[in-house]
């Protein structure tokens, strides 16, 4: 049996000693040769465990087996026992790809499982092993070579979501959880959501969205169906279906990991799901909607992996990026930017506020929610439950000394008023609107009541954006445009003549969309005293924008247009996200 491999030391009275300790009472050295090595230790700086090795007093191995006690786990020599089949793949072949480690014990009834990984530094494995399968997880440490050895053996094909959809779709015990309303059986909706093929189907997919760097995942009932889409690249993409009675036992599986009540499903439910995948932090923002079919849910993928939180990693060109650095660095006033959900605002006031994240500056932040935790900010969740909005939030850190401000969102009058009082009393103040293009940002401001007098006193810049999808480097492609296409921007052949224009065609690597990636385009209003007298003056949006167009802002179809031009984007994405100028 596996436990007969295992180190019986009573693991509590190495847990969190130093290494030399623990390799003493392990019976490895003696304190004469701990002492031997901390003397090297204070002229040469490297590891203890390192020292005593080139010693010749330990071997690695040894080493292994201090560090696996250091961690409170056992020690497991793979080559000792004998993995079966069933045992390995108790958990989904992505699943121990992505976090390293082999199954070597798994007992069903009790849904206990052994595992070995290659480091005790991956005890977050075991957690979200916890999480996604809902087993009792007991962690070993093992040699590193041996773990990829049978990581490559028993995974060297991978399940795919076809195959567990059909595998699911065979097995008639599921099929009793169709019902609707109040009808359906809830023990066995919580039993079928603790099935291991409905937590291996989960966690595939879960696992293939953050893979495919997917930023939502969509499990939608319908009559006669049950969808599951995801969306890359701001496009929605659809995966093989599984059966229709199969989605009670799937949301309720999410509800599970979100800590949501399963019980509850006549009204909308919010939570998180937090994970470590390939030793980057995921947070799973968690939506479940009561619709006439069944409950949707939406899962947002916040991977703080891909995001960029630099300014000079946004997307904005050289002129622009000047521009924008120069409204960032104001010692007061408003900065918005704006666009619709999902065109990268919040990924863009990050950054800035990243840039600006030094020790002698106190950035807050009030958020809806707060999508990424960073270090050396004081981040605020809003929660209207509790009477905790936007507006008494801001109230409450014009108490708290801050340098910035960061709202997010103005969505009210009376946020609107707060931010106009916090920039005239010395801060800077972040923000974002939900408007077409950066003009338009004046007229919501008024529409809300805001005097235009405090805007035009307040507002110093205003940044629309998009994302527009960029070209799939792998099947990148030159083309001639049709003149169909060149007159949806109002071009004509004359206009690209001597440009060269690409498109995607389609591969592997880009799931044959022919774009992979996406970049923002901006349009950005800087107001001077010529703006502000306009504002003041109530003068038509028509003859603002001419007016700031001479004055140098550049639209949003003017940015894609470059970015069409340089080989970036093509003429249907930048149709797609911007209108036509008049």
């Amino acid at each position: 049996m596996a436990t007969q491999a295992i180190n019986k030391m009573n693991l509590n009275e190495l847990k969190g000693r130093k290494l030399g300790r623990v390799l003493t009472k392990m019976g490895k050295v003696t304190r004469e040769q701990v002492h031997e090595a901390l003397g090297i230790q204070k002229t040469r700086k490297a590891p203890i465990g390192q020292l005593l090795v080139e010693l010749g007093y330990i071997s690695e191995r040894d080493v292994q087996e201090a560090l696996a006690g250091q961690a409170g786990m056992g020690f497991i020599d793979l080559d000792e026992i004998e993995i079966e089949d069933e045992t390995a793949h108790s958990i989904p072949a992505e699943t121990a790809q992505a976090y390293q480690v082999i199954p070597f014990e798994y007992d069903a009834a009790t849904k206990r499982l052994k595992v070995a990984l290659k480091s005790p530094d991956n005890f977050r494995a075991v957690d979200d092993l916890r999480l996604l399968m809902g087993f009792k997880v007991e962690a070993f440490v093992a040699d590193a070579t041996k773990v990829d050895a049978l990581v490559k053996k028993f995974y060297a094909k991978a399940e795919s979501v076809t195959d567990l959809v059909s595998d699911i779709a065979s097995d008639e015990k599921f099929m009793s959880l169709e019902g609707r309303g109040d009808s359906i059986d809830l023990d066995a909706v919580m039993d079928a959501a603790e099935d291991n093929k409905v937590i291996k189907l989960l966690n595939l997919v879960l696992l293939q969205a953050i893979k495919d760097k997917a930023s939502d995942i969509h499990f939608e009932p319908f009559e006669d169906e049950f969808k599951m889409r995801y969306r890359i690249d701001g496009v929605l993409y659809e995966m093989v279906p599984p059966p229709r009675y199969l989605a009670p036992a799937i949301v309720s599986r999410v509800k599970v990991m979100a800590s949501l009540d399963i019980a509850e499903r006549r009204m909308p439910q919010d939570g998180r799901i937090e994970l470590v995948v390939a030793g980057n932090p995921i947070d799973l923002r968690v939506s479940v909607l009561p619709t006439m079919h069944g409950e949707s849910v939406v899962m947002r993928v916040l991977d703080r992996s891909n995001v960029e939180l630099a300014i000079d990693r946004v997307g904005f060109g050289e002129k622009d990026l000047a521009t924008v650095e120069t409204l960032m660095h104001k010692p007061n006033g408003i900065v918005i930017v704006t666009g619709p959900t999902g065109s990268g605002k919040t990924t863009t006031l990050y950054a800035a506020l990243a840039s600006l994240n030094t020790v002698d500056t106190k950035i807050l932040t009030a958020e809806d929610p707060v999508e990424y935790d960073i270090d050396g900010l004081c981040q605020c969740q809003i929660n209207t439950d509790v009477g905790l909005t936007y507006a008494k939030c801001l109230r409450s850190f014009l108490r708290q000394d801050p340098d910035i401000i960061l709202v997010g969102e103005i969505r009210d009058l009376e946020t609107a008023q707060i931010a106009v009082q916090a920039s005239l009393t010395g801060h800077l103040v972040f923000s974002t609107l939900h408007t077409n293009d950066a003009p338009s940002s004046i007229v919501r401001l008024i529409d809300l009541g805001l005097e235009t007098f405090l805007l035009t006193a307040t507002i110093e810049g205003i940044v629309a954006q998009r994302l527009v999808r960029m070209i799939c480097p792998k099947c990148k492609e030159a083309y001639e445009p049709t003149e169909q296409q060149l007159m949806e921007l109002s071009l004509t052949p004359e206009h690209v003549a001597g440009r060269q224009l690409y498109r995607g065609r389609g591969c592997d690597h880009c799931h044959g969309s022919g774009y992979k990636g996406r970049m923002g385009i901006f349009e950005i209003l800087v107001l001077d005293d010529g703006l502000r007298d306009m504002i003041m003056n109530e003068t038509s949006m028509s003859v603002f924008k001419a007016e700031a167009k001479k004055r140098g802002m550049r639209t949003l179809r003017e940015c894609g247009l470059e970015a069409i031009y340089n080989g970036q984007t093509t003429i249907d994405e930048v149709v797609r996200e911007t209108i036509e100028e008049e």
